[in-house]
């Protein structure tokens, strides 16, 4: 969730009120991480009690419902923008980015499948000039395709493929890429190479030396644990 200043700088200023409730939002955010309180109230106060809810803020409210495996709910927000025209690029493709996942995770796999066809070049196009976490994030989303179909060695070559670089000792988009290969692994039953998987995603945690919040550790922790047991 981005920090009430980030929010302000690259998606315009919001009214005194909004502001305020943000602000309350980001606070609750700050002490207890994901919750399907704060999507509820995220979604109430940016999407339902707006006329034209921001493309941003729908997605936004469908990232947070899928942080705590809301899939219905994130699936019934990002059909708001399903014949949305208007969307500017940057914000078609983080609403393709949750598209693809919300598909596969909730077992739509056909429907993921077009959905990618569809999409597929203007996707990559945009990749040419996103950067390195924004890539990290297609690719993400297109392995869950994958896995969902049960292509499972084609997940894993996409994740592998594409040449992330770490950033260095407290990555959390390298965690975020190895607790996918920890969930590709559950789900394919390959019980030969899952241990390995949580074993790397696990030294990778280990790694950080310092967290943005007190939950961090936490969250990841159960993360590779849900990955493990096929939930991401």
């Amino acid at each position: 969730m981005l920090s009430t200043q980030e929010r302000q700088r690259r998606k315009g200023k919001l009214s005194k009120e909004l502001l305020q409730q943000y602000e309350e939002l980001y606070s609750a955010f700050c002490k207890r991480g994901y919750t399907k309180s704060l999507a509820d109230q995220f979604n109430e106060i940016f999407v339902n009690n707006v006329k034209k809810p921001a493309p941003e803020d729908i997605v936004q409210t469908a990232r947070l419902y899928d942080k705590v495996h809301e899939l219905k709910s994130a699936s019934d927000c990002l059909a708001l923008l399903e014949d949305n025209k208007k969307m500017s690029s940057d914000e078609r493709f983080a609403y393709c980015i949750e598209s693809l996942k919300n598909r596969s995770k909730i077992g739509n796999w056909r429907d993921a499948e077009d959905f990618r066809t569809e999409n597929i070049n203007f996707m990559q196009n945009y990749s040419v000039k996103a950067d390195m976490i924004l890539l990290a994030d297609m690719y993400i989303a297109l392995s869950h395709v994958d896995c969902a179909a049960r292509r499972y060695s084609a997940a894993f070559r996409l994740l592998k493929g594409f040449g992330y670089k770490p950033q260095g000792r407290n990555d959390t988009m390298l965690l975020e890429i190895l607790i996918m290969c920890v969930y590709i692994c559950a789900k394919s039953g390959d019980t030969g190479s899952i241990d390995n998987a949580v074993n790397n995603a696990c030294a990778a945690l280990k790694l950080f030396d310092s967290f943005e919040f007190s939950w961090t550790r936490n969250y990841y922790e159960n993360r590779i644990v849900e990955a493990y047991n096929g939930i991401n």
